[in-house]
């Protein structure tokens, strides 16, 4: 009896526990089908293709194929690398919305040679099997010579650039495509470019003329004698930087069509010629502090020349080419910033009598709340630290704020309580611009947008003065924004797939970047725009685009009559089926 009552509690305790397991199983398999990141396979996606090589469809191995999530709190990122028949497969893809991309050395996809960077994009849905794509590649074009003295010697250490120009934030810039430092055979040799139209400088190998004139030149000293000290009549002349097609001009400066595969030929010989001069004096200086002198163009996001402040407060910047630039100087040994920006035309002759007078930066905080949490085309909870905000100089000098506060500075992440703060911020006039960390690479901050934006109770949208001190701002987002869709076709109503779709904002507010909307139309030529805060629109849809050309007034008028009005109020839903426009030539947004 006592073996019988044991083995009945021994079995009960085993039933107790096979139905513990069973029931633990079960809700794990029910949390996993609730969990999108745990997500059965038949609920996941599937693409395969090839890759070949144009003219001639050869295929293509050992090229990465990844498929980078639009949304990454949506989906995920995965690679695969194609087989000697060119062929690849990825699965168990979460549905979504996904940029398509392909690399492999010396190979461009088509859509890079027209000026496309975000890849192919494909919209996936549950289950589905998306087969037979078609990946095309295009040899990179290159471009190669060598750099010479006015003696016909090799010129090591020359710095070629090759650029392509763009529009952003109101002005023009120029953008580096590829570098490449002269070996000592004064040869180089820049590959990986893609097709269109660039532009290519040399500058020369640095030298130590700054660091002479900085400690042997006296604050008096002129042009002629910092350059030559012993023939006081010698005109001071250097090397200075040429574009092709050998012009020290960057307005003369001659385009180059670069074609798929091309190797392009460009020689270039070095002969020193006057040298240009900025001269002028820091004032304002606490005792005992220096500051540091930065010569920065506004056709490049880059530091040209620097110069050595004297005990007087005298500075030259020596070689400067002709150009409009922003001088910079930045005040050291602080415990707050002091900054001084000012605009120089450089045409012919020395430019003198600069006057820079630095103020300390100011402190910007806020708060950023919350509207409409819940509803609208944002989807559910909202983290703030997901978010962060941006200051942005309301005269486009983006580039000089940039390196005045050594960037990303410019960036405050938001914290987990709405607030943020930038610290030691140049006087001037800037607006707020808002971003997300989860939206991809269509700017639509996952259908939140910047609705209003106050200090002291007085609205500063279209701008905040900052001239020191601190500043507080109050900022209130929404997901109430607009939200258009629709598809983009062609002239015989087929669809086009990867055609750049753009809202631009009526003509006001088209030097304002963050009043633009992007995206691209998928696979079936749909697309979809949200966040869009409410005002007066034109979309617009390019069969392919040359960078971010829209942004430039110049470039949109060529195409205004092309355009579909469209009228945003706060939560609007609205659908759009527009004609695509025929690839542009690259040369009209030059």
């Amino acid at each position: 009896m006592d073996v019988l009552s044991s083995r009945t509690e021994f079995m009960r305790l085993a039933i107790t526990l096979l139905l513990t397991v069973l029931l633990a199983i079960s809700l794990a398999e029910a949390g996993a089908q609730d969990s999108p990141t745990a997500a059965k396979p038949s609920s996941r996606a599937v693409i395969a293709g090839i890759v070949t090589k144009d003219p001639g469809s050869e295929p293509v191995k050992k090229v990465l194929i990844e498929l980078i999530a639009e949304d990454q709190t949506q989906g995920g990122d995965y690679t695969a690398v194609s087989g000697p028949d060119g062929g690849f497969r990825i699965e168990n893809i979460l549905p979504g919305r996904y940029h398509l991309f392909a690399e492999h050395t010396g190979l461009l996809e088509a859509d890079r040679q027209q000026g496309r960077v975000d890849g192919r994009v494909l919209t996936l849905t549950a289950g589905q099997e998306m087969k037979d794509l078609q990946i095309r590649l295009l040899a990179a074009a290159v471009i190669e010579g060598r750099v010479t003295d006015e003696d016909g010697d090799p010129m090591p250490n020359a710095e070629v650039t090759v650029m392509r120009k763009s529009f952003a934030s109101g002005h023009h810039h120029w953008e580096q495509a590829g570098a490449e430092r002269t070996n000592d055979l004064g040869d180089y040799r820049i590959a990986n470019l893609a097709a269109g139209n660039v532009y290519i400088s040399v500058s020369p190998p640095p030298d130590f003329r700054s660091l002479i004139e900085a400690s042997g030149a006296g604050a008096n000293a002129s042009s002629t004698d910092a350059h030559n000290p012993n023939n006081p009549q010698k005109p001071a002349t250097s090397y200075q930087t040429i574009y092709y097609p050998g012009t020290p001009d960057r307005s003369q400066a001659a385009a180059v069509q670069l074609h798929p595969g091309d190797d392009f030929p460009a020689s270039f010989s070095l002969t020193p010629s006057p040298s240009l001069s900025i001269r002028g004096s820091v004032t304002n200086l606490p005792p005992q502090t220096s500051a540091a002198i930065m010569l920065q163009s506004h056709d490049f996001s880059l530091v040209l020349n620097g110069a050595e402040m004297h005990k007087d407060g005298s500075f030259v910047i020596h070689d400067v080419s002709p150009g409009t630039y922003t001088i910079v100087a930045n005040v050291e040994g602080l415990p707050v910033s002091m900054t001084a920006r000012q605009s120089v035309q450089v045409a012919s002759s020395d430019v003198d009598g600069i006057r820079l007078s630095p103020q300390p930066g100011a402190t910007v905080r806020g708060r950023l709340r919350f509207e409409n949490v819940g509803g609208g085309g944002g989807g559910g909870k909202i983290d703030p630290e997901q978010m962060f905000v941006s200051l942005k100089p309301v005269d486009g000098d983006e580039d000089t704020l940039a390196f005045s506060l050594g960037e990303p500075l410019n960036l405050a992440h938001v914290n987990s309580d709405g607030s943020f703060e930038w610290k030691d911020i140049p006087p001037g006039d800037y607006y707020v611009q808002l971003g997300s960390n989860g939206a991809g690479n269509d700017n639509q901050n996952n259908g939140w947008f910047l609705k209003s934006a106050a200090a002291g109770g007085r609205d500063v949208d279209a701008g905040i003065n900052v001239s020191g001190g601190a500043v507080t701002l109050d900022l209130v987002a929404s997901n109430n924004g607009g939200a258009v869709d629709g598809a983009v076709t062609d002239s015989k109503g087929d669809p086009v797939q990867n055609a750049v779709v753009v809202a631009v904002p009526e003509a006001g507010l088209r030097s304002r970047s963050d009043r633009y909307r992007t995206t691209v139309s998928d696979q079936t030529g749909h697309f979809a725009i949200r966040g869009i805060r409410p005002g007066s629109y034109t979309v617009f849809a390019w069969e392919s685009v040359d960078g971010d050309a829209y942004y430039d007034p110049e470039f949109l008028k060529n195409y205004e009559e092309q355009g579909t009005a469209l009228q945003i109020s706060e939560g609007a839903r609205k659908s759009l089926q527009i004609q695509a426009i025929p690839s542009p030539n690259p040369s009209d947004s030059q």
